[in-house]
């Protein structure tokens, strides 16, 4: 595996983790949760999209030397 690759994963993971900490947050303050099964859902679906974006920023960030 490469390391942009690699890198892309990595930050998913956080985006999982940042959503799924923030759920229990607002569910700790008293919030009404929807359920442990649709938020793990919701925070894959976020850490996708934050792995598809830190890959595509990451090549874009190259092309531009920064």
């Amino acid at each position: 595996m490469n390391e942009r690759t690699k890198s892309a994963l990595l930050w998913g993971a956080v985006g999982v983790f940042a959503f799924l900490a923030l759920h229990q947050g607002y569910v700790a303050l008293g919030g009404d949760s929807v359920g442990v099964l649709p938020a793990i859902g919701v925070g894959v679906v976020v850490g996708a999209a934050v792995a598809v974006a830190a890959y595509a920023g990451e090549a874009r960030l190259l092309r531009r030397g920064r």
